[in-house]
């Protein structure tokens, strides 16, 4: 059997609105580096291909229009590109990919702390691309306005917009090739000027003339990954992306959406999971958390409470319908997430269906991908 991969998704104490009640919740402590090192090396002693961590321009809101007057719900968040420089030097293999949007941002600011987090992590840095549609989010920047109900065409704009940002990310990345530095002190050459290049890239958005200031980062190309729901975003995941995170709500609609991707694209599944010994506990502790939300808990993608090996048995055929992986957004933190790679990640392993151990250095040698290269490098002899 193919093995899978496996990712898990972090945000704060978990996907539930309540999962901050929880008795072995840490809300004291979601703004401290500590926490999230404890969550990713769990996730790392789980040999999980990478996790992700959630970002946003706006507090988070019960509402899409706006933010709400919840007080009983888990408001403020760390920024997830810091978060990720600071958990890298205390792991060794596990992927980071933080997200960070496009929409009011620059896409030379990502480009370099992608790339620095490539350096900081040893070649273990992807990217979780986002659009930012929320007219209270661009009320923050003050360069555009956003109305509350959208437009196909705005939607279209704003994914365009993301194509040509993830365009010029890319070539920030190459504008600097693998031995551009020389570093001979007794020459006093630190650098080859002539393998720094301006990318000149000219858009309907951006003009930007390059080059980065960091180098190349250490996999060249740092993964990119984007969610998608829909047409729009499926186009702009097929042009763009190296991961696409979908939400199937079967295994007929995974299967549907699966062969949309042609490799070397790789196709990963969300699911929400609320994990217990028993399929009654787990739903028993949903209902717990619905209840001190006041509202039964949904989500864009499917929600799955049960055992791990009934959540083996879910992946497994999902798997067979042509996704190459899943993400799995813990319902609450820490529970879920040791559900996972306790007990999740052993009942796959004993199905021979997930590592033991990590067999790559690298975020891309871990999801099979090579190491592309550089498009402004020439071959030798042909300058």
């Amino acid at each position: 059997m193919t093995e899978l991969h496996l990712a898990v998704a972090l945000d704060g104490a978990g996907w539930h609105p309540a999962a901050w009640r929880e008795p072995d919740a840490r809300p004291a402590e979601l703004f401290t580096a500590g926490y999230w090192v404890d969550l990713v090396r769990e996730a790392e002693a789980g040999t999980l291909d990478f996790v992700t961590i959630e970002d946003a321009l706006g507090v988070q809101s019960s509402r899409s229009d706006g933010p709400d007057d919840r007080v009983d719900q888990v408001r403020g968040r760390l920024d997830a590109v810091l978060v990720a420089a600071r958990v890298a030097p205390l792991t060794r293999h596990i992927g980071l990919v933080p997200t960070a949007t496009v929409t009011h941002t620059e896409p030379f600011h990502v480009a370099k702390a992608i790339a620095t987090l490539d350096y900081a992590s040893n070649g273990r840095a992807g990217w979780r691309v986002q659009v930012s549609a929320r007219g209270h989010e661009a009320t923050h920047f003050g360069r555009r306005e956003i109305p509350d109900q959208l437009g196909p065409d705005l939607v279209a704009d704003l994914f365009d917009e993301a194509t040509d940002y993830v365009e010029v990310v890319r070539r920030l990345w190459d504008s600097w090739e693998d031995d551009a530095e020389i570093r001979d002190q007794a020459t006093g050459r630190f650098v080859d000027r002539n393998k720094l290049h301006y990318i000149d890239f000219e858009g309907r958005w951006f003009r930007v003339r390059g080059p980065s200031i960091v180098p190349r980062p250490p996999q060249g190309q740092p993964p990119v990954t984007a969610l998608a729901h829909a047409e729009v975003p499926y186009r702009f995941a097929e042009s763009s992306a190296d991961l696409v995170y979908v939400t199937p709500s079967d295994v007929d609609d995974a299967a549907a959406i699966a062969r949309r991707f042609a490799p070397p694209s790789l196709v990963f599944a969300d699911l929400v999971v609320f994990l217990d010994r028993t399929a009654a506990q787990a739903s028993a502790r949903k209902q717990w958390l619905d209840a001190w939300d006041g509202a039964t808990y949904t989500s864009d993608a499917a929600i799955f409470t049960g055992t791990p090996a009934q959540l083996a048995d879910l992946m497994l055929r999902w798997r067979a319908a042509g996704l190459d992986g899943f993400r799995l957004r813990p319902g609450a933190i820490p529970h879920d997430l040791t559900a996972i790679t306790r007990g999740l990640v052993p009942e796959l392993r004993s199905r021979g269906a997930f590592r033991h151990a990590y067999e790559a250095d690298t975020l891309r040698g871990l999801l099979g991908l090579h190491r592309p290269a550089n498009r402004y490098a020439t071959v030798e002899g042909t300058r």
